[in-house]
Formats: structure tokens, sequence, C-alpha cells
């Protein structure tokens, strides 16, 4: 099958496809990350500097808290790109910005699938699915689904799976 030379298709944006996106508190989860990193550089700055009586050790919150604000500017364009897509015959997850990735799995390929939730996560009403394989290349991961979503997703997904499984 040719490809039509005045048609070239978008490797991360198959035709026909919609793709869903995640919460966007799933920003709030990552940034508290960037946070707490950045707070314990410059506590651990701060107690550096009182106890050795010399201005250098305020160098060590430098990186920790550029690190924030890069992330205040990257993670809710990298949160926005996320999105994943049910098909009849498998999932599509798509994810990244500057370098993008797009993981296609046959449902029939699926063993097992877990939804798990951190503290940050739970506080916001979030989770993450988990797809597992028997190749660890092709697990997909969506994060960021409200509860209620991560749970019907996770039921699909077993369902898709059971029943792809049944003709074997």
């Amino acid at each position: 099958m040719d490809v039509e030379p005045d048609r070239v298709e978008e490797p991360f944006d198959p035709q026909g496809v919609r793709f869903k996106r995640v919460s966007p508190r799933l920003t709030w989860v990552r940034l508290a990350g960037a946070g707490v990193l950045a707070l314990v550089g410059v506590v651990v700055a701060v107690v550096l500097w009182l106890l050795l009586d010399t201005r250098w050790p305020l160098w060590v919150a430098v990186p920790p808290v550029l690190s924030a604000v890069v992330a205040v500017v990257v993670v809710p364009r990298q949160v926005r790109a996320i999105g994943y897509a049910e098909r009849e015959e498998d999932l599509i997850v798509r994810r990244g910005v500057l370098f993008r990735s797009l993981t296609v799995v046959p449902y029939g390929r699926m063993q097992y699938v877990d939804v798990t939730a951190g503290p940050v996560d739970r506080a916001l009403g979030l989770a993450t699915v988990r797809l597992h394989t028997a190749s660890a290349a092709t697990d997909a991961t969506v994060p960021g689904l409200t509860a209620d979503a991560a749970a019907l997703l996770r039921d699909r997904l077993t369902a898709a799976g059971q029943a792809r499984l049944a003709g074997l």
C-alpha cells in the first residue's frame, strides 16, 4: 500500500482516533513534587549556611529552585499532551511534548491491570491505570484519571482482555 505523496499521516495522531485527556489536576500533583524538591534544597542550603557561617551553601538551593521554576512552565504542557483512546482491539496512549511517544497495546496481550494512587493523588481524587503485558516495553500507563474514570477504564480493559482470551 503506497502513501499518497501529498498526504503524510502523523505518527502520533492516528487518523480517526479521538484521544481523551487526563485530569488537569495531574498538573498539581506533579508541581507538588517539584515544590517539595525545591523546599528540601532551600532547607538544606539554609541549614548549611547557618552551620558553616559562609554564603556558598546558598548555591545549593539554586538547582532545585530552578528546577521548580522550569516545572511550572513545562508540566502543564506535558499534562495536556497525555491522552488515551480505547479502540475495539487496542488501547492507545500518547504523551510528550519534546520527546513524544505513542504506545498501542492490543487487549489480547494484556496480563493484568493495576490502579494506583499516591497520597497527593488521593487528596485530589486521582489515580493511575497501568496495563501490563508480557513485554515490559509495551506496558501502558494512563496517569491523572479521576477515581471514577480509572475504575471504569480498569473494568473496560479487564473485560476486553477477557473477551480476547476467551477465543484462545
